[in-house]
């Protein structure tokens, strides 16, 4: 008897659970943009020197001066130290018969190579400075990317405009399926890698430095997801 008690206690339960799960509502889930264009006030250049030589510390040796000469330039010119930072050290061996079928590869010498990231705050002076740093011994450039000195508000912004845009598709889908939004069950913001930015010669930079550089206008973006409940 005790047994089916329990039994019947089971069942009862399961019937429970069961008409609770046909009671849950269903969801929408939408994916919301916005963007803010506004006209940049800064830039941040990738400046580089890369040296070979026979013996590793001369390569290395030769990277440091024409680095330092750079800063030092640049802090001449009102780049402060909190704008400038290293982002790359990096030595290799330079190899020779590494093609050959017949001559074993053998270490002819070493190249060092710095890079050096600056925010330049002042965009008046963007020419001057990349003119100035490959006239004593940049020979890369990594990169220009036009950004702003105060990207928060910006930011709030293309955020809020995102959660707008994320509602409003939620409210199209729902009118049209002929459901009503319930309430919100989660909001997540998604974030996107940065592109990355081609290497070129700094030697090419330098000779077409008369041209203007045009900042035009950039967009901050924000993208979020939203899940509603679904009501009947």
């Amino acid at each position: 008897m005790r047994t089916l008690v329990f039994l019947v206690v089971a069942l009862l339960l399961a019937a429970v659970g069961l008409a609770r799960a046909d009671e849950q509502p269903g969801q929408i889930t939408v994916t919301g943009t916005g963007v803010v264009e506004t006209v940049p006030d800064m830039a941040v250049i990738t400046l580089g020197v890369t040296q070979e030589a026979k013996e590793a510390r001369a390569a290395l040796s030769a990277t440091s001066e024409a680095v330092g000469r750079a800063l030092d330039r640049l802090t001449e010119l009102g780049i402060e130290a909190r704008d400038m930072q290293t982002s790359d050290l990096s030595l290799s061996p330079v190899w020779s018969n590494r093609g050959s079928s017949t001559e074993p590869p053998a270490i002819t010498g070493f190249q060092a190579s710095n890079r050096v990231t600056v925010r330049v705050r002042d965009l008046a002076r963007l020419g001057e400075i990349l003119d100035t740093v490959v006239s004593d011994g940049a020979n890369t450039f990594n990169g220009l990317e036009f950004s702003v000195k105060e990207p928060k508000p910006l930011r709030d912004q293309a955020r809020a405009k995102a959660v707008a845009d994320a509602r409003d598709k939620a409210q199209q889908l729902a009118e049209a399926a002929g459901v009503s939004l319930g309430r919100i069950v989660s909001i997540s913001e998604l974030y996107s890698d940065p592109q990355p930015r081609p290497m070129m010669r700094m030697a090419a930079i330098a000779e077409s430095m008369d041209v203007p550089v045009a900042g035009g206008e950039i967009g901050l973006s924000g993208t979020v997801t939203m899940v509603y409940e679904i009501r009947q």
